[in-house]
C-alpha cells in the first residue's frame, strides 16, 4: 500500500502529546479516516489540513467494534 503525498500526517511526536479533551487519555490515528480516535471516550475528532479538530463539538461518535485491537 503506497501512501498518497497529499494524505495528511501526524507528527509521531504531536500524536504523543495530545490527549482527548474530554478523558486526557491517548489518542490513535485512524490516517484511513483522517482521524485521532479516543477510544475512551468513543470519539473520533477530525484533522483538517493536517490539524487535528479537538474540539468535542466536532468529534463523531464511533462504534467501539470499529477499533477493537
Amino acid at each position: 500500500m503506497t501512501r498518497d503525498k497529499d494524505t495528511p500526517q501526524i507528527d509521531v511526536k504531536l500524536l504523543e502529546l495530545l490527549a482527548c479533551p474530554l478523558t486526557k487519555g491517548p489518542l490513535v490515528w485512524d490516517e484511513k479516516r483522517q482521524e485521532l480516535v479516543s477510544r475512551l471516550a468513543r470519539l473520533a475528532y477530525p484533522v483538517r489540513d493536517g490539524i487535528p479538530v479537538m474540539l468535542p463539538s466536532e468529534a463523531r461518535t464511533i462504534d467501539p467494534e470499529d477499533y477493537k485491537k
